[in-house]
């Protein structure tokens, strides 16, 4: 017997904010996986007397991994639902942030890298599906907000956690200790596993499933591709934020060094402001384009001002919070891009799809702006993130070109 899903109207705040939050936890220890290694290199190169350029290769594996998994889960979500494979995921997680624990080897480590990439791959596909199918619409705004801010928090959780840990007790029971909490978070969402439950949606009507016939019949949608291209883009912009853009700044101005090491923090905790306001403005479907340009376009110029003005060295990371804050503002609606170009019963698959662009980006951007390091073109990377955020505000508009030409060929 199947209970009927109540009207959008009458949900209750209770249960689509149970959702969200169940949601939003299952993100941060996303988020927080993937940066289990990095602010512990240190420690790594002399325990497996490494380079810096074989451990950025694990995150290379991670990500192209991640990247493979994420694609195929999304039919796996549509096929079995996404509970099965959220735990899954987190399982998986957990058993890498152990197996980094315990590695005698650096091959060892880039073996459980693999574990972690495939555990990682899930989360998208899953958490859209079920935002997008179990929370209203009225509050999907929110919804997409909450997400985002989770994941600024996973990213944050990671380094504040791991480096006292490592400083400490060693990195072994720093990394044990992450498994830890993807196992907590585990069973948190095992516990409520009543909540992730989606009932099977109906198969869609003969004059309905003209649009999206076949399993991969979604990737003949121009939109689709359009999403997938905004968001490698939008990659690029974060890892260049993430591993570069503090570096260069502080030998553009003379950053004091623990100045430019807080322009991250400053940048990610401003990020989840701005997608607390960005929830509000997601709640018009009709301007999340508009929200999306204006945001980036905010986001580049003060990044063209950090790169080639005159700013003093103290209001570099002032300039990375307002840059963080109207990133984040963009967050929600850009997010609601993807959800008003997925046809129906088909979540899992395109947004697997869609954000897979996010771990190429990733995974290719460090290749460039390290080169531009190396050779301290430091303005150069500076340039290249503004190039990157005119794109992404390009790429945002073309989507809505692009799904407003296909409803009306259809």
């Amino acid at each position: 017997m199947t209970t009927a899903t109540p009207p959008l109207a009458t949900v209750p705040l209770r249960r689509d904010a149970g959702v969200i939050g169940l949601v939003g936890l299952a993100h941060l220890v996303s988020h927080f996986a993937q940066l289990l290694l990095p602010p512990l290199f240190p420690w790594l190169k002399d325990a497996f007397d490494a380079s810096y350029t074989q451990l950025g290769f694990l995150m290379t594996i991670f990500f192209v991994v991640s990247c493979a998994v994420q694609t195929a889960s999304g039919f796996l979500v549509d096929r079995f639902g996404p509970r099965p494979v959220l735990f899954g995921g987190l399982a998986l997680l957990a058993v890498a942030a152990f197996g980094y624990a315990l590695s005698p080897s650096y091959w060892v480590m880039a073996l459980f890298t693999v574990v972690a990439g495939v555990g990682n791959g899930v989360f998208h596909p899953v958490d859209y599906t079920l935002l997008n199918r179990k929370v209203s619409a009225p509050r999907l705004g929110h919804a997409y907000s909450v997400h985002g801010i989770t994941g600024s928090l996973g990213w944050a959780a990671a380094p504040a956690l791991l480096v006292p840990l490592a400083l400490a007790f060693g990195w072994r029971v720093a990394l044990a200790a992450a498994g830890g909490v993807a196992l907590v978070v585990l069973a948190v969402l095992w516990f409520h596993r009543g909540n992730l439950t989606l009932a099977p949606v109906p198969r869609p009507a003969t004059n309905q499933a003209s649009a999206v016939q076949g399993s991969f019949d979604f990737l003949r949608i121009p939109a689709v591709w359009m999403c997938f291209a905004f968001f490698f883009f939008y990659a690029v912009v974060l890892s260049v934020i993430q591993a570069f853009a503090p570096e260069a700044a502080r030998q553009l101005h003379d950053v004091p060094v623990a100045l430019a090491a807080a322009c991250l923090s400053v940048y990610m905790v401003c990020s989840a402001g701005g997608m607390v306001f960005g929830g509000f403005l997601a709640a018009d479907p009709a301007r999340c384009e508009r929200v999306v340009g204006a945001g980036f376009g905010i986001a580049a110029a003060l990044a063209l001002l950090i790169g080639f003005g005159p700013v003093p060295a103290l209001a570099v990371p002032v300039l990375f919070g307002a840059m963080g804050f109207a990133t984040g503002l963009a967050g929600p609606s850009r997010d609601l891009l993807v959800k008003r170009s997925t046809p129906e019963n088909s979540t899992g698959r395109v947004y697997g799809v869609v954000y897979s662009g996010l771990d190429i980006g990733q995974a290719l951007a460090p290749l460039v702006f390290g080169a531009l390091m190396d050779q301290r073109n430091f303005r150069g990377v500076w340039l290249g993130l503004v190039l990157m955020q005119a794109v992404l505000i390009a790429s945002a508009f073309r989507v809505r070109r692009v799904r407003r030409t296909g409803l009306a060929a259809a």
